[in-house]
């Protein structure tokens, strides 16, 4: 295993170009496809104080389920590390943020954030830095990488045919064996492509994954057949350039980007219905899927945040953050707000990060 640096200059700006070139492509229908193995333990020692008690606060439900690898010895924090797994006979990367744990401690909630088309790992972890939030908060955080170029998850909702599924499944297995879980309290997140693969784990994986929490993507996949109602909280931005609020992608930015420019249209002409197609349709599909009351309250948090719940089972939840005026971004994301003149405005209203983590920490997977 060795350790990730950060990303810097002009390597950062060309695959940021490249993100928002695939996630314009991903939304016209074109999903992707799918050395030596590290034990996930070694990393920057220290941080344990930060083992927090995110086990037991806020979530309802079973007790804590313990993963195997509370059987085994402390492990030290890892702030990136990158380890590598073959699945399907494919060498498979991914990194991993973790607070220090030792014998006594709480197991840990975990939280999968899944990067967007040809943004990668790498990007997307300083994108959305739920890293260092997770080694606060005390929880697990993987960002698995795809593949193919641009690197890209396969988003078909079959999981026998899925590579990529297949993989995020063996993630889990490695993860929960070499460090302290709790397997009850496992989340999906992620950006654009990484929203849609987030909204097809909860219909594929929804006995290992307890809430999702799709930023700038959310879908619902067809068929959608989840083993039980899962929680879902999307965000998404009514002037987003590339996938646009009410559906569909701005041909004028998937032109620029197709000719190698950096982008110009920073915002969508098309006026944002609220409750239109797209993806305000998605969340209520979502809503319809877990049993909710099909009428919506909107409640504005800020000049730029509308937050829409459902009248819906305790268990399972629908809400919509909509940010009027937001870009392709992840709200209150610096990294977000340096490509602008590609994604479009970032909101600092909200902080993305810590609204996933507030949403998905309240939920656990009920008792088998």
């Amino acid at each position: 295993m060795a350790e990730r640096g950060r990303i810097h200059g002009r390597r950062r700006a060309r695959r940021a170009v490249g993100a928002a070139l695939a996630a314009a492509v991903l939304a016209a229908g074109c999903p992707g496809d799918g050395g030596e193995d590290a034990d996930g333990q070694a990393g920057e020692q220290g941080g344990d104080e930060a083992v927090s008690e995110a086990a037991g606060r806020g979530a309802s439900g079973r007790e804590a389920s313990p993963s195997a690898g509370c059987d085994g010895p402390a492990t030290a924090q890892a702030d990136l590390v990158e380890a590598t797994m073959r699945v399907a006979g494919a060498e498979r990367r991914y990194l991993v943020s973790a607070p220090a744990w030792d014998e006594g401690d709480e197991p840990l909630p975990l939280v999968v954030d899944l990067h967007g088309l040809a943004e990668g790992a790498d990007i997307h972890a300083e994108m959305t830095q739920l890293g260092p939030l997770g080694v606060e908060e005390g929880f697990v955080t993987l960002f698995p990488h795809g593949t193919g170029e641009p690197v890209s998850w396969n988003l078909t909702a079959d999981a026998q045919a899925n590579d990529d599924l297949a993989f995020v499944a063996a993630l889990l297995d490695r993860v929960e064996a070499e460090r302290c879980v709790d397997t009850s309290r496992v989340y999906a997140t992620g950006l654009s492509m990484g929203a849609m693969m987030s909204s097809t784990v909860a219909c594929t994986m929804a006995d290992r994954f307890a809430a999702i929490a799709p930023v700038a993507g959310v879908v619902l996949p067809q068929p959608c057949e989840p083993t039980r109602p899962v929680p879902v909280l999307a965000i998404h931005g009514t002037a987003d350039p590339i996938l646009l609020f009410n559906g569909g992608v701005n041909a004028e930015v998937l032109d620029s980007a197709l000719g190698g420019g950096a982008g110009s249209a920073t915002t969508t002409t098309v006026a944002a219905d609220l409750d239109g197609e797209g993806h305000p349709e998605a969340v209520r599909g979502w809503a319809s899927l877990n049993g909710c009351d099909e009428a919506a309250r909107d409640d504005r948090i800020s000049d730029e945040v509308i937050r829409r719940t459902y009248d819906c089972p305790d268990e399972a939840p629908v809400e919509f953050l909509v940010v009027e005026g937001g870009g392709h971004s992840w709200p209150s994301s610096e990294f977000s707000r340096s490509i602008e003149r590609i994604v479009g405005p970032t909101t600092f209203d909200i902080d993305a990060s810590r609204e996933v983590w507030d949403f998905l920490s309240r939920f656990r997977l009920p008792e088998p």
